[in-house]
């Protein structure tokens, strides 16, 4: 029979406790979850049973190390001294009721998240954002969890420097013109997320297999575009939008399901174009490359840049920034002049507008020299201590390599299969432990059936990972598979 606990979870540097509503430090405990049991005994559960969960936990009982918590109830012991430290550190949290289970681990994995989080003043609750029940929903609690976390308004997360570092220069050149927008809320209607930036109906980013769905008509915003009609309904005319995005994408070193953006908007008057002796899309035009190659080179330094004609739906003429560095052409950004449908129908008819949008987390690997999209979550201070607010391009230091694991897993597919469906079920279980999911085999049989094989790559970035836990993941990988994903294992 599974045993409930009491859980420990820290939200937002405050540690939140159930039982008694005692008071316990939280100040060395990272802004991730941490669950621990209260008051066991190793009498309390079956003893093949395990604890399990893919956030990660700062266990004070071992020299400040932040650890996944995967612990079998052999070391469960080691939860309840990270738990007796807690107590004799002393003071500053607030009960919050929540809980874990044991399980056997044939079984399906059991998580706990917060049930809320805020952005902007406003409380999101994980009923309003994942619902198990609805076939029209398919936000899962993993990434639920990241929803609020908001890495851009940290001043000393490479991130957020990056972002200031924009805002300085749009500041500079446009002092006092650019308003500044950094915790709308990233639930949005299907009408901002596509319809108002004139996404086609018939859109592969309109898919369930691309976008999180809170329902059928609400989605997880793809881009900070979703905001561009409403801030020009308000009235806005030069504003930049930075914030968290979500699509369902690939697992490897540059791809997250969570993102980064900022989207930059100037809307130009009849006046302005005139006083130019130009027409509204050259002068839009214009200013829109002289201002983002100025950008480019605040953060890159004296680089050579070139433009490419590009596609967007959202803007016409596009274009592509590319600037040579490091001995190649990097893709900085895309931008364009707006189209004269949305400023139209957004109370701005007559005028012409430019806009861009650059993805934070694309620009601050090259900056910062990160090697993995994971290592921008992490709250190890192995990490994090390692950036200021203010400057931009310290070079990342490598404080551990831990060595890979590689696990495949074959199956004969389904029409309905798809490989960002795959990367759902293999994050929802080991979450930021998994490197990489790559195909490396398939094929036709003769009776018309494909297989593919796909190699999972496990890698922690903080610890070496046990055979126990890898062996774990992959069982559940496979039977979750195998349920949600409608494939016959091999």
């Amino acid at each position: 029979m599974a045993m409930a606990y009491t859980s420990w979870s820290l939200l937002s540097t405050r540690l939140f406790c159930t039982n008694k509503a005692k008071r316990y430090s939280s100040s060395l405990l990272s802004s991730t979850d941490l669950f621990c049991a209260n008051k066991a005994t190793a009498a309390a559960a079956p003893a093949a049973t395990v604890l399990y969960c893919s956030s990660n936990c700062f266990c004070c009982a071992c020299n400040g190390r932040r650890r996944d918590l995967w612990w079998s109830w052999s070391s469960g012991k080691h939860i309840l001294r990270c738990l007796k430290q807690l107590q004799r550190n002393g003071t500053k949290a607030r009960a919050r009721a929540s809980s874990v289970r044991w399980d056997n681990p044939s079984k399906r994995l059991l998580s706990t998240a917060a049930s809320a989080v805020e952005v902007g003043g406003v409380t999101i609750s994980r009923d309003e954002v994942v619902k198990e029940e609805d076939p029209t929903n398919n936000v899962p609690d993993t990434i639920f969890s990241k929803i609020g976390m908001q890495l851009h308004k940290r001043p000393d997360h490479p991130l957020g420097i990056l972002k200031n570092v924009i805002y300085n220069h749009f500041d500079e050149r446009y002092p006092g013109l650019f308003h500044k927008f950094d915790d709308l809320s990233p639930i949005v209607s299907i009408k901002e997320n596509f319809d108002d930036v004139l996404v086609p109906s018939d859109h592969v980013s309109r898919s369930y297999n691309d976008t999180y769905y809170i329902n059928s008509e609400t989605v997880l915003r793809c881009h900070t575009s979703a905001h561009q009609g409403q801030m020009l309904r308000d009235g806005y005319t030069h504003f930049l939008v930075s914030g968290d995005v979500y699509r369902r994408d690939a697992i490897d070193a540059t791809h997250y399901p969570i993102f980064h953006q900022m989207e930059g908007f100037r809307v130009f008057t009849p006046n302005e174009w005139e006083k130019a002796g130009l027409d509204g899309t050259t002068l839009a035009a214009n200013e829109l490359k002289e201002t983002l190659e100025g950008l480019a080179k605040r953060l890159f330094g004296n680089v050579e840049t070139r433009w490419t004609d590009s596609y967007f739906p959202f803007t016409d003429p596009s274009y592509e920034l590319e600037i040579f560095f490091k001995e190649k052409w990097l893709e900085v950004l895309g931008c364009g002049v707006t189209k004269q449908e949305i400023l139209t129908d957004n109370g701005q008819g007559g005028k012409t507008a430019w806009a861009f949008g650059l993805g934070l987390e694309r620009l601050a690997m090259v900056l910062f020299d990160i090697p993995d999209i994971r290592l921008f979550w992490s709250s190890d201070p192995r990490f994090t201590a390692q950036f200021t607010a203010g400057q931009l391009g310290i070079k990342f230091k490598p404080f551990s390599k831990f060595p890979p694991c590689y696990k495949d897993i074959s199956f004969w597919i389904s029409d309905a299969f798809t490989e960002n469906n795959l990367c759902e079920v293999v994050r929802g279980i080991a979450g930021d432990l998994v490197e990489e999911v790559s195909l490396i085999d398939k094929f036709t049989n003769k009776k018309g059936m494909t297989s593919h094989c796909y190699r999972i790559t496990y890698r922690s970035m903080e610890r070496s990972l046990t055979d126990d836990e890898i062996n774990f993941f992959q069982a559940n990988v496979r039977e979750e598979a195998q349920k949600k994903l409608n494939v016959i294992l091999r």
